[in-house]
């Protein structure tokens, strides 16, 4: 092997070796085993969060292939039409092109498709880089021809059961991207306004009970009142009851509006009285729907002032109207008061826009009746669709975990509205819906089937034309379990991995994925999509933050893998701010954050990183400093092997059991922990606690295996019989190999490339570590004796070795021992691991001292309930050390005396509380050295 380990080379090796000899497709007669990836943006590129769920995916995708299953991890990408169409949108302004409408949409389309087979290798490549061992045989794209007609079928289905239909609704409206956009899509952030008070003059003479003659109401976008259509106040409050069913005039319009009771107002807040404005905000539309209001919308799509308002602000922007009516208002003397005012700012995640309310005509998915939307006979959605869905997580058919978060899907459902499914855009599906001159609506597979299925109300030349609007990407992406595998046709993918074994994913999308999969899984395929939702943490920085461009603390995990310097860093994070002026602030951070930028750690050091931080919380804190420990791990594995190599390459490792061999209590031991470990992990598969899981492993291979085994088999190597030694010799490789194979769904390519020099010699066949099976724990294997002796030799090593530490004395020097109070139990061990304590622990033979018997001056430590003495005469210059000792309290005491002035300080008192935290925390272990320090030099003075 090499002196060093080098993972970029490794990686590239095994990557192009697995992919290359099909080691990632599904194989075997046993038990089916299927993931479904959550298909990635095919235009995006690797993140955190995508890094982070594939380690996960591909740790239980590599276990459950090493236990025998026929293993199934489905890969694909999502067309993204928002994001997409943004991109390609970009890029043909930069390139001087002409724009989208200029182009129109089949010429438009086309240089879509163009830039996708530009950039869809861009994150295939970079799930590769990650190891991830999915079938790429069976990658799916949502705009394939195949999965193209399975959204088809699963629309037309739905609408001809009459769950879908098409309506005048509210939704969430972006006027950059000209398109209705799902909850997930915006991006609410607290920002500066102002809350306007304006005075709407009461009608038919009427006055509150102070006797004015106008009530006030609080806005933060004026603009809307254009198109109120009622004020609303609570039915118990005192102060406007005896106005409840009177009117207000509504400025600038000359319309009067009702003053409607509701319990939706909080009389609390403001001046109690609400406006209320049905197609302009959310909670309003609801009220509006209970009192039967008017919906007046006063937005054209680009979020200018249409017709229904006043001649003198039709086709101001909204901002420049708000300016506008906040000085007409002004001018009539019905401004009360201007206060500042933080508020909630909606805005659309790939636009930055301010989005808005909008009341369009769109299709929706019924969730909500019980019975059909048509007016039919079957169930309506609420029976057909959702009830189901609940049913199926309340029944454990679909378990949670952790299980808190079916909470979230549970209140989800029980408060779902009906499912707006139609995006303007042209990327994507188109909906199969035909419109005739008089706009009645036809839908089909197609316009032939639509003339077909239509034909009693259609001539046979009537003029169709298709609805422009494409599929929300989650309607898509709803089917994917069901379509990657040849839905609607019942193949034989379908029959074998549906229902999938786990989704994993996070928590942030059990709305707007997970529940939907459930739906549509339970309502097609009367099956539930997935049997487990494993539901991961948001990926976060150090300080806890979410990680966001604009915040400027994004990772790319291949940085981290590759390395980056400071400089290239700095230059990622402030390209393309949406707000540049933020770019200074981001740079600062990011020199503080990491002055020596990142040092390359290699995949198999980032991916059990994410496993390490794999806890069951809602956010996982990363530190890049974190992974570079984990790269000293795989350095660890590497020396280990070699020590392995050198010392069973060419000899006798007692594979062949043709000649005999002997066990030592340190081989015992060391197999013992082994069986116990396989079940730990074992366990921690089945529970998806993968934290505990690395830790377990860590703490095997890296503690005990390399720290102590392989010290501890150094006296039989090198002082044992010829059995001694081929007994240590197979027990170093064969329990170096299994922890290669516990390890492997991890960290997969170094221990594919150490299993490869270590399988031989431990007598283990096979092209790939990843075809071997997956270590399980053989209880008979488990010596509880071997492990207490064990465990006793290393007190008692430890015990002398802190006795050096504390005397400086010399890791060689052969020290004498004894040994006070030792009971029968000590006595035996000193006798029977008498050539290990001597080779390991460098001491002469240890004498038991008497009962009663007086002990020299001497350095102790303790072993159990005995002590281990090191007479120190002789044994160090006491002048010599007393004087080194002086030397470092001098030191540390004058260490001190600065921090307690620093302390003391006034002006220390107004710096931030972490700083402060972080001094105190620096004395106290002063301190405590200190001591330490005081202590060795009284023992050494008394020599």
């Amino acid at each position: 092997m090499d002196k060093t380990f080098e993972p970029r080379d490794v990686e590239a090796r095994w990557r192009e070796y697995w992919e290359q000899n099909g080691c990632y497709t599904p194989s075997g007669e046993g038990e089916p085993y299927s993931i479904m990836i959550p298909p990635p943006n095919v235009t995006g590129t690797l993140h955190m969060g995508h890094a982070f769920q594939h380690t996960v995916m591909d740790a239980l995708t590599r276990h459950a292939r090493m236990s025998g299953k026929d293993t199934l991890w489905q890969p694909g990408t999502d067309h993204a039409g928002i994001a997409t169409q943004m991109v390609v949108e970009r890029n043909l302004k930069l390139a001087g092109e002409p724009a989208r409408l200029d182009l129109g949409r089949e010429k438009f389309v086309e240089k879509v498709w163009e830039w996708k087979r530009y950039s869809a290798g861009t994150i295939g490549g970079q799930i590769r880089r990650m190891g991830s061992s999915v079938d790429w045989s069976r990658e799916a794209f949502t705009m394939d021809p195949s999965y193209s007609k399975a959204v088809i079928e699963h629309f037309v289905r739905l609408y001809d059961a009459g769950l879908i239909y098409r309506g005048k609704r509210l939704v969430n409206w972006d006027p950059v991207l000209l398109t209705a956009i799902s909850d997930l899509e915006v991006v609410s952030e607290e920002e500066n306004g102002k809350l306007w008070h304006f005075r709407y003059p009461l009608a038919n003479g009427a006055t509150t009970a102070d006797g004015k003659d106008y009530i006030v109401v609080a806005t933060t976008r004026p603009e809307t009142m254009l198109g109120d259509t009622a004020v609303a106040v609570h039915p118990e409050d005192q102060r406007y009851q005896h106005l409840i069913g009177k009117r207000v005039t509504l400025p600038l319009t000359n319309r009067e509006i009702p003053i409607v009771a509701d319990d939706y107002v909080d009389r609390e807040f403001g001046t109690g009285c609400v406006k209320i404005t049905p197609a302009h905000d959310f909670n309003d539309y609801a009220l509006g729907q209970r009192h039967g209001l008017p919906l007046i919308n006063i937005f054209t799509p680009t979020a200018t002032i249409n017709d229904e308002a006043p001649d003198a602000y039709r086709g101001l922007d909204r901002y420049v109207a708000r300016k506008q009516i906040v000085a007409d208002l002004d001018a009539l003397g019905l401004v009360d008061k201007i206060d500042d005012h933080k508020l909630k700012v909606p805005r659309g995640d790939r636009s930055g826009a301010v989005v808005e309310p909008y009341l369009t005509d769109q299709w929706f998915v019924d969730l909500t009746r019980e019975t059909r939307h048509d007016g039919q006979p079957g169930p309506g959605g609420l029976a057909a669709i959702t009830r189901p869905a609940i049913d199926a997580v309340e029944s454990g058919r679909v378990r949670f975990v952790p299980d808190n978060w079916k909470t979230t899907y549970f209140q989800w459902l029980h408060n779902i509205q009906d499912w707006c499914i139609s995006r303007q855009l042209w990327w994507g599906h188109r909906i199969p819906a035909w419109f005739d001159e008089q706009g009645d609506v036809y839908v089909g597979r197609s316009e032939e089937e639509v003339r077909q299925k239509y034909a009693s109300r259609l001539t046979p030349h009537a003029s169709l034309k298709q609805d422009e609007d494409v599929f929300d990407t989650w309607f898509s992406s709803d089917i994917w379990p069901m379509a990657t595998l040849g839905w609607p046709e019942p193949t034989a993918a379908l029959k074998k991995w549906y229902p999938s074994s786990v989704l994993v994913t996070g928590f942030d999308i059990i709305f707007f994925w997970v529940a939907r999969m459930v739906m549509m899984g339970q309502y097609f395929q009367h099956d539930v999509p997935f049997r487990e939702v494993y539901i991961t943490g948001l990926v976060r920085d150090p300080e806890g933050n979410k990680m966001s461009k604009s915040k400027g603390n994004v990772l790319d995990p291949l940085d981290v893998v590759d390395g980056i310097t400071l400089e290239d860093l700095v230059k990622k994070r402030t390209t393309g701010l949406m707000k540049p002026e933020t770019a200074p602030k981001i740079e600062a951070k990011t020199r503080k954050d990491y002055p020596n930028g990142i040092e390359a750690v290699g995949v198999d050091a980032l991916r059990f990183t994410f496993a390490a931080l794999a806890t069951q919380g809602r956010d996982i804190r990363f530190d890049a400093g974190r992974a570079g420990g984990y790269r000293n791990f795989c350095n660890k594995i590497w020396n280990a092997a070699r020590y392995v190599l050198m010392n069973c390459e060419e000899q006798d490792c007692g594979v062949d059991g043709t000649q005999p061999l002997e066990l030592s209590d340190a081989d015992r031991w060391i197999v013992s922990r082994l069986q116990k470990v396989e079940a730990e992990a074992a366990e921690h598969f089945a529970t998806y606690r993968f934290d505990l899981l690395s830790t377990a492993l860590y703490q095997f291979i890296w503690n005990e295996y390399c720290d102590w085994y392989l010290e501890l088999s150094k006296p039989a190597l090198q002082q044992g019989s010829a059995a001694q030694q081929r007994g240590t010799r197979r027990t170093l490789l064969r329990v170096l190999e299994a922890a290669l194979r516990l390890l492997h769904p991890l960290m997969p390519f170094i221990t594919e490339e150490v299993w490869q020099r270590i399988a031989p010699l431990a007598g283990v066949g096979g092209d790939s570590i990843m075809s071997q099976p997956y270590p399980q724990a053989e209880p008979v294997k488990i010596d509880e004796a071997a492990e207490a002796d064990i465990e006793w030799l290393k007190t008692l090593i430890l015990g002398v070795r802190q006795i050096r530490g504390e005397m400086n004395i010399a890791p060689g020097k052969v020290l004498p021992l004894l040994v006070q109070d030792a009971s029968d139990d000590d006595r035996a061990r000193l006798a029977r691991l008498d050539t290990a304590i001597a080779f390991l622990a460098r001491v002469e033979t240890p004498r038991v001292l008497d009962v009663g018997e007086p002990a020299p001056q001497s350095a102790t430590a303790l072993l159990g309930s005995a002590r281990l003495l090191v007479p120190m005469a002789g044994l160090i210059d006491k002048d010599a050390e007393l004087a080194r000792l002086a030397k470092q309290i001098g030191k540390l005491e004058g260490d001190i005396e600065k921090t307690q002035t620093r302390l003391t300080n006034p002006n220390f008192g107004k710096a931030p509380e972490a700083v402060q935290e972080q001094a105190r925390q620096h004395l106290a272990k002063l301190q405590a050295d200190l001591e330490i320090l005081r202590q060795q030099s009284a023992g050494i003075a008394a020599l």
